[in-house]
């Protein structure tokens, strides 16, 4: 039986048997799934099961209906799609799939340790090391450059302020009274919290071309090796600034992986969402959750 999974911001709010004919999406009390939320339209979207088929169609909602991040008016649902309404998302899971397929994709792309060169894996890791420093460092240069705390001073004399203005540039920030209201832009100690460290969200990887079109695989490993030794091999690794792929060897010189169709080449590259991977010949979709 196919079932829907409602999340928010990666936290499971519902599941859903679809054991009907027909399931309406939206905002209203009366829809099957109910998204209580304002970037939901009342009756936002619809759900039709014919036999082992299940058929997604936007009911001309105000903000659309998304399915693996591209806008779609109708759409054929396939096992591990996910559908976005406003700042939710309903993953579609159909049982009746063989899992026994799923393990055989597994089987097919993903390469057990024991079966993984050493050597080359820790090549690729120091890859992925060397690129996530780079993009640390990239970030924390950035981060710098918009700190102009250090510099008020010498703005203050380059535009030539006068004594009163130049002097209010010199004031430290008063701490707000505990009836004051701080702006929702800084906290009480005046960090913008768009500069917080985030957490990584888990991503997955969707086969997109081939016999296994729609199964899908989580990355939720530090490192997940895939591919075929002999033929290309890559590994993606899962960092606090990403996810990077890296090619680890190919069964000719110079035969890397794709992402969005151009050769990664011998360093690790980071992976965005929506990228699609071409790797061993099966092109795959990177989606952040």
């Amino acid at each position: 039986m196919a079932r829907l999974i409602l999340s928010l911001d990666n936290q499971v709010l519902a599941e859903y048997n679809m054991s009907k004919e027909r399931y309406t999406i939206g905002r209203l009390p009366d829809n099957d799934v109910r998204i209580d939320n304002p970037a939901v339209s009342g009756h936002h979207s619809l759900i039709i099961n014919i036999l082992n088929d299940s058929f997604l169609e936007d009911l001309n909602s105000t903000n659309g209906t998304y399915v693996n991040g591209k806008l779609i008016k109708k759409h054929a649902l396939q096992h591990g799609d996910v559908i976005t309404i406003g700042h939710h998302q309903l993953r579609f899971s159909d049982q009746q799939i063989n899992e026994t397929e799923q393990d055989e994709f597994e089987k097919t792309m993903v390469i057990p340790a024991g079966q993984q060169n050493a050597d080359q894996l820790a090549k690729a890791e120091a890859a992925a090391e060397k690129a996530a420093a780079v993009a640390a460092a990239e970030i924390a240069d950035s981060n710098k450059k918009r700190d102009f705390s250090d510099d008020k001073s010498d703005a203050a004399a380059a535009v030539k302020l006068d004594p009163e203005e130049a002097a209010a540039l010199q004031e430290k920030p008063k701490a707000p009274k505990l009836e004051e209201r701080v702006a929702h832009t800084e906290t009480s100690h005046g960090i913008d919290p768009a500069n917080a460290p985030n957490a990584l969200p888990l991503a997955k990887l969707q086969v997109l071309s081939g016999a296994f079109a729609g199964r899908e695989l989580e990355l939720t490993k530090a490192l997940t090796t895939l591919g075929r030794p002999g033929v290309q091999v890559a590994a993606i690794t899962r960092r606090a600034e990403g996810y990077y792929i890296v090619h680890v060897e190919s069964g000719k010189d110079g035969d890397y992986p794709l992402v969005n169709g151009q050769p990664i080449g011998a360093q690790a590259r980071k992976l965005q969402d929506n990228d699609v991977v071409q790797l061993a010949g099966v092109k795959m979709g990177f989606f952040s959750a």
